[in-house]
């Protein structure tokens, strides 16, 4: 399957998950959400925890999420749900509830921006 015309192997793109993804998963690791220790724990579990389950998501870290208060933060799209305070324990809940279960975590909701079309 192409999406577009590119140099890059295709490989590349079937190792980032990009050809079966149905979810991409943010996580912002701070510094100032939360510290940049816990921002960096929670990322190694969710690669850890991502890549056991099978999930069919793509995962990507960022610096900073530009909100900088009560993180880590990490965002599910194509729905937009975005969470607030992640722990290593939550995001197993969010793994179970959300990306496997197709049933979002309402009650660690921070906010919802679907993206276009969805």
């Amino acid at each position: 399957m192409e999406c577009f015309p590119n140099p890059v192997p295709p490989e590349f793109f079937e190792r980032a998950g990009l050809m079966h993804a149905r979810r991409h998963v943010f996580v912002c690791i701070g510094p100032e959400c939360c510290s940049s220790a816990e921002g960096e724990l929670l990322w190694e579990v969710i690669k850890k925890r991502v890549k056991q389950s099978g999930v069919a998501a793509m995962r990507t870290k960022a610096a900073c999420f530009r909100i900088c208060a009560g993180g880590p933060w990490l965002a599910v799209y194509p729905e937009g749900v975005w969470y607030g305070g992640v722990t290593p324990e939550r995001f197993e809940v969010i793994l179970q509830q959300h990306l496997l279960g197709d049933s979002v975590v309402d009650e660690w909701v921070a906010a919802r921006c679907p993206a276009a079309g969805v």
